[in-house]
């Protein structure tokens, strides 16, 4: 399946705009923590406001999924846009005052951060089946995957370059990329349109809670193996006295899932979604794997560049997965739930493993991440069991999601 076809769906406009939209997010977490520390002269202050803002984020995601859901994605995408930019603007002000000023503000950008990543998915999901053209989505959700892994290459590398101008320098380019990328972005891009049940509670659909669970929780799983391997490579760099090393591994990383999730486009369409669930979880398993054993038998540099290419694929197997387990009218907030799990996991396995690295090294820090690996696959065969013959949980066939007002709730009902 050519990338080609996307161009044509969505405009070659929508691609560049989209990419530099998401920018802010992936630069937020190194912005906040740099800005903070030059202020406070505290490492430990500085982390710790920036978890909060990870925290926020998670919770604030699904908020502004469900605002979405209900007024329309232009309006709450330029709302938040608006309100984060003014949450910097805070931040940016607050570093000049009382440590509880610098904190609120911190995790004031966490809870108003827009949505750029899941409210996109959403929005593919309208415009292909708005050109009847379903077999596209896989493809989208592929490039959608690539663009985030390229997006946290990128974004930490222009903080680290403004940083050495100055450590407000990073804020202030964020606050200039909201205004002219995530701003207009949700100005041309996000669709006006919101479902809405034709009278009753009753006409609402649900969101099938214990299947979107599995997903959160895969969600979870993926962010925990990053943090793992942040606090791994951070490790490593500093035994090696290169501190600036493990950026250039985490962007090794994140580069190599940015080419496998390109490559997932041309997978055939007979490779169903349950298949490909179980496939690439076992897959992130053996990465993490050779992660693990590559980094005391090779090299770390050597086993990152392998482990990277399994993890784009098992996160657009959830991301499709979703999409189709949530009804139409609820997909932004089902998009922002799985996506929460990540900042969560990400705090979670950065926590876990660096109790780990301070006794067991580089080491430890990994077996946290092959640990975590082994946990998503067994939730994926889990599933696979679970599910099997009743296609509620892992959905193969691509539902028609026009009818979701006069379906009868029996199958969300059963899921739960």
């Amino acid at each position: 399946m050519s990338y080609r076809s996307l161009l044509r769906v969505a405009g070659a406009g929508f691609f560049p705009l989209g990419f530099s939209a998401r920018l802010p997010y992936a630069a937020s977490a190194l912005s906040t923590l740099i800005l903070l520390q030059a202020s406070t002269g505290s490492y430990a202050f500085a982390g710790l406001a920036s978890a909060a803002q990870s925290i926020a984020i998670a919770i604030g995601g699904p908020l502004v999924g469900a605002l979405a859901d209900r007024y329309g994605h232009r309006s709450v995408g330029v709302a938040a846009a608006l309100a984060n930019f003014a949450a910097w603007a805070a931040l940016l002000a607050a570093s000049h005052g009382t440590r509880e000023g610098r904190f609120a503000a911190a995790t004031l950008v966490g809870l108003t951060q827009p949505q750029v990543g899941p409210l996109v998915r959403v929005h593919w999901s309208h415009l292909v089946r708005s050109h009847d053209e379903h077999h596209l989505l896989p493809v989208a959700l592929s490039y959608e995957a690539s663009a985030d892994e390229l997006s946290f290459v990128a974004g930490p590398a222009l903080v680290g370059l403004l940083a050495a101008l100055s450590p407000l320098a990073p804020a202030v380019v964020i606050m200039f990329l909201i205004v002219g990328s995530t701003l207009p972005f949700a100005l041309l891009y996000a669709h006006r349109t919101t479902h809405r049940p034709s009278s009753g509670e009753h006409g609402k659909p649900h969101l099938p809670r214990r299947p979107l669970a599995v997903m959160f929780l895969a969600m979870v799983a993926m962010g925990a193996a990053f943090g793992a391997v942040q606090t791994a490579v951070t490790v490593y760099a500093g035994t090696i006295d290169k501190p600036g090393a493990s950026g250039l591994l985490y962007a090794e990383f994140g580069i190599g899932s940015a080419l496998a999730g390109l490559a997932c486009a041309w997978l055939p369409q007979r490779f169903s979604l349950r298949a490909r669930y179980v496939s690439f979880t076992a897959a992130l398993f053996v990465g993490m794997l050779i992660l693990f054993i590559g980094a005391q038998l090779v090299s770390l540099p050597v086993a990152v560049a392998l482990a990277g290419f399994t993890v784009a694929p098992y996160m657009i197997s959830i991301y499709a997965l979703t999409e189709r387990l949530a009804p139409a009218a609820r997909a932004a907030i089902a998009m922002t739930i799985l996506c929460a799990g990540g900042p969560l996991g990400t705090a979670a396995g950065q926590a876990v493993s660096g109790g780990f690295a301070e006794t067991h090294g580089v080491e430890g820090a990994l077996l946290t991440a092959l640990v975590v690996a082994a946990g998503a696959l067994l939730l994926a065969l889990w599933a696979f069991l679970v599910d099997r013959g009743r296609n509620i949980w892992i959905i193969d066939r691509v539902p028609d999601k026009d009818q979701v007002f006069r379906e009868p709730l029996e199958q969300s009902q059963n899921a739960r």
